[in-house]
């Protein structure tokens, strides 16, 4: 088997495409992530630059590789997506890498999109796969729909097509959007009546209720997070709540209604986490009862304030419901119940999906049961779909379903082609998405930008108490016009890509329907272990589109769900609550790490089977523990590809919070990969010091490059496999074949070592204890997050501590259920500090006595534990520093603390030479 050097082989402009990666983040016009929801996709400007640069062979000599490197840079941004000479450039140096015609490129896992529309864009044989349903369908929509009917829409005769020269695709899904918005709003407009001065309602705040638990008082509490509408600086408005004869009553207050009443601060509201405070009585609900009270359904939930606007006068206006506008939803209720029974009949189906949430048991969640730990609405009865809206959301979504499938038959009667009717519904399908991802009961209102939240802010199903039910013809953020609006931009953008459109096939990347070497390359970024659960967090929209277009794709729609079983994930460490040995004896079917890494193995031995002799993989990965990092090693050793270069991109954005909670990971590793003969078998002890020499020229790159903490040593991880990878399996002296999980040891203690010299700027590293080194590393690598109990282990292994010998009751090491922190100074107790010889815990004591200012007992200190004279001291104490965020507390006492060094260190001189003096 023969390759020829690709440039991404040899050089990539990792620090310029991760800032564009990272800057595409918060770019929203006609990006294909306003299509509709898709979890984890890949930049395109990554996806773009990375295809571009495995499939061009380096340059010879510097200059030429420096004009090369720019050229990626350029293509990588953004405003040129379509920028017809750069990619008209790409495309021939693409073609004549490949012989003179465009390589046949795959992705096996091609969710969202991205990979494969950048490579149809520069000019490839594009083929797209995906096991689920709903993942086909975006692809249908992105790669395939906008090339045939777009601007590029051939010769055909269309129906309605025929004769325009603009886009007929766009025309045509904004026709027949308008046309089931207008129906719609025909039959069911009445449940939204605008107020007697002619404005419009953007939709209505809700809260569900708990009854007191105390037996004097009994109130009804409304369930709320806090109680501001209008948190701006020029403006503000609040809800105040207040008792009448033991009821909680509302009244608005603030700018233009009454005044704020002092002592009221409507940052509290009547729930925090899942604890209830009663504002009648102040007695509480503890979060088990609370939970009761929802799994018993004797919940309910009150309208509290109805928010408008007025065509032509500024903002927003706000006001409490009346007895008629809970009439009027009443009356939605009866009509809902009416549709759905009339719809039944018809449809052959339930209208409204009464399809259970997905549990580890596969069955409907029950109080007491498993659950997964994205999908904590269901501990509150929330069980059902259908459960995740209320009653008037229903009667909307219900609607439009019916309208949208009426439309079809009318594009029948219009005699439009068959196939071009299915790709308009398609889209309408997608308008009702957007709808469903910000009208739910899971939305919530916010009171910083006066707009609404949509339901999958993060890749989970979280409970909400409060809720904000959107009018969808409000011309609000998130109504079917802008959802419209949003998609047709979309339509626009991807119908310029290419004149060619992809191959869209729907089974498992297990078992790829393609003859063997038949790929020149194939580019994909494979499920990363239990990192987002696909299958059923897109069941949220697959179980609406079975109803509305499910008869157009029956191929697509044959499971009451999207297909689970041949899913490549890892479901036990999801489960929440639970022993995970013992799940995964008792459960059956439930997908475990084994699971996983079998199944990806699978994956890239049909990808290895595909590929040409000559072809090249670049495979995505971004998962932050080692344990994922283990099952792709191991897949990858198995599957017979051999890792020729490893490149991590930061394809987060650049102004992204870091939680405290979790270790933020911003980088992608882009894998590169070959079908090349292995090396014979070799032996640890000489793999061992090729992979130092390899890691320590990568690793001082990669610093340079400006990766760090959890990044860098992911980074190290994919740098690592080109050294084990190559070959055919690598056994130690004693006849053990050595896998992942022993590299992954060696390759932190390698990175470990490096980074600790590197922070501390090239000294010191070896005059400092393992707790001190652990400690740094974790400042540096997690800052204040905690970390899960395994990932903790493994970065105290580098660092040759035992983490489950060491946390104690004074220890800075503090276990938290299955998570491991550190503790900050602030956190500890100077008693317990006192008479350790501890580098870190020296240190903290120092802090808290400068924070007292207690200097003569932080002197003494100094002087006695010889600290205070110590360069290695200071430069831990500057490093903890720089590795902290500017809001932290224990970065405040450092910077303090630090800034009078040299003052310090004349004081300690001058008190050991009065302590000698003494003696």
């Amino acid at each position: 088997m023969t390759t020829d050097k690709r440039f991404i082989e040899e050089s990539f402009p990792v620090k310029e495409v991760g800032l564009e990666s990272a800057r595409e983040k918060s770019i929203r016009h006609g990006h294909i992530s306003t299509l509709h929801i898709w979890w984890a996709r890949r930049p395109l400007a990554s996806s773009r630059a990375t295809a571009y640069a495995a499939l061009v062979p380096p340059k010879k000599g510097e200059s030429e590789q420096k004009k090369q490197r720019d050229f990626i840079i350029e293509l990588s941004k953004w405003e040129n997506s379509n920028n017809h000479p750069l990619l008209e450039k790409a495309r021939e140096d693409i073609f004549k890498a490949n012989g003179g015609m465009p390589p046949k490129v795959l992705d096996p896992f091609g969710g969202g999109g991205s990979i494969p529309l950048e490579t149809l864009r520069l000019g490839c044989e594009t083929y797209s796969n995906d096991y689920n349903p709903v993942a086909v369908l975006i692809q249908k929509c992105t790669l395939e729909y906008p090339q045939k009917y777009g601007y590029q829409s051939h010769k055909d005769n269309w129906g309605e097509l025929s004769g325009r020269t603009t886009n007929p695709l766009i025309e045509d899904v904004k026709k027949w959007g308008n046309w089931v918005l207008q129906e719609t709003m025909n039959e069911i407009g009445k449940f939204y009546p605008p107020d007697p001065d002619g404005s419009v309602p953007i939709g209505y705040i809700w809260a569900r209720t708990a009854s007191c638990q105390n037996p004097s008082c009994g109130a009804e509490i409304p369930l709320l997070r806090q109680y501001w509408l209008c948190k701006k600086e020029q403006k503000q408005i609040a809800l105040f709540p207040f008792g009448v004869k033991g009821k909680i009553q509302f009244k608005i207050v603030g700018d233009g209604y009454e005044d704020i009443p002092d002592g009221f601060d409507p940052d509290q509201g009547t729930i925090s986490g899942a604890v209830v405070s009663c504002p009648i009585c102040g007695s509480t609900i503890d979060a088990k009862s609370n939970r009761k009270v929802f799994q018993n359904q004797t919940s309910q939930e009150r309208m509290l304030c109805i928010i408008s606007h007025k065509k032509g006068a500024p903002g927003r206006t706000y006001r409490l419901p009346t007895k008629k506008d809970l009439d009027i939803f009443k009356e939605s209720g009866l009509y809902l119940s009416k549709k759905e029974e009339e719809l039944r009949i018809k449809w052959g189906m339930e209208a409204v999906p009464d399809e259970p949430i997905h549990t580890p048991d596969h069955r409907e969640y029950q109080p007491g049961n498993l659950l997964y730990n994205f999908t904590p609405v269901v501990l509150y009865g929330l069980t059902k779909w259908r459960d995740l809206f209320n009653i008037r959301q229903k009667l909307a979504m219900v609607t439009f379903s019916e309208k949208i499938r009426e439309s079809f038959k009318l594009m029948e009667k219009n005699n439009l082609d068959p196939e071009y009717s299915k790709a308009i519904l398609t889209y309408l399908d997608f308008i009702l998405a957007r709808q469903l991802d910000y009208n739910s009961s899971l939305c919530v209102w916010v009171p910083v930008g006066e707009f609404v939240a949509h339901t999958f802010g993060r890749q989970a199903l979280p409970m909400v108490w409060d809720y904000f039910e959107l009018y969808p013809d409000s011309n609000a953020t998130g109504d079917w016009n802008s959802a419209m609006e949003w998609i047709l931009r979309v339509i626009e953008h991807t119908s310029s890509v290419s004149k060619e459109f992809a191959t869209i096939t729907q089974f498992s990347a297990t078992a790829l329907e393609y003859p063997e070497n038949h790929f020149d390359a194939i580019f994909t970024d494979p499920p990363y272990y239990d990192n987002v659960p696909y299958a059923d967090l897109s069941d949220f929209f697959y179980v609406w589109s079975k109803r509305v277009i499910g008869d157009q794709y029956p191929e697509l729609f044959s499971t009451p769900a999207t297909p689970k079983s041949n899913e490549i994930i890892a479901e036990l460490p999801l489960l929440r609550g639970l022993n995970k040995e013992k799940a995964s004896k008792n459960l059956s079917g439930i997908k475990t790490k084994e699971h996983f890494e079998s199944m990806l193995k699978r994956a890239f031995k049909e990808i290895f089977r595909v590929l040409k002799p000559n072809g090249i993989a670049i495979i995505v990965y971004a998962h932050k523990s080692t344990e994922g990092w283990e099952t792709l090693i191991n897949s990858l050793l198995d599957s017979g590809l051999i890792v020729s270069g490893a490149w991590p991109i930061n394809t987060e954005r650049a102004g992204r919070l870091r939680s405290h909670d979790s270790a933020a990971l911003a980088s992608s590793i882009y894998i590169v990969a070959r079908k090349m003969e292995r090396q014979p078998t070799g032996f640890y002890n000489n793999v061992k010091e090729e992979l130092k020499t390899h890691l320590n020229k990568k690793l001082e790159r990669l610093w340079h490059e400006g990766i760090s903490g959890a990044d860098f040593f992911i980074a190290a991880i994919g740098s690592a496999i080109e050294v084990f990878g190559k070959y055919e399996q690598v056994m130690d002296y004693e006849g053990n074949v050595v896998r992942a999980d022993r590299l992954l040891l060696d390759v932190r203690k390698i990175a470990t070592d490096y980074a600790v010299r590197q922070i501390l700027h090239n000294g010191f590293a070896g005059e400092i204890s393992d707790m001190a080194r652990l400690y740094v590393l974790w400042r540096w690598n997690y800052s204040e997050a905690r970390v899960p109990f395994d990932e903790a282990r493994k970065l105290g292994q580098s660092c040759g501590i035992d983490i489950s010998h060491e946390w104690s009751h004074t220890g800075f090491i503090k276990k938290d259920k299955e998570f491991v922190r550190l503790l900050g100074p602030q956190e500890r107790k100077l008693e317990d500090l006192e008479g350790s010889k501890d580098m870190i815990d020296v240190l903290h004591q120092v802090l808290l006595l400068w924070e007292r200012s207690k200097r003569d007992e932080m002197i003494k200190v100094l002087q006695q534990t010889g600290y205070g004279k110590s360069e290695a001291f200071y430069r831990v104490a500057q490093a903890i520093s720089e590795s902290l965020p500017n809001e932290s507390k224990e970065k405040k006492l450092l910077e303090g603390f630090t800034a009078g060094r040299e003052r310090l260190t004349e004081e300690v001189r001058r008190e050991g030479r009065q302590a000698r003096l003494d003696v």
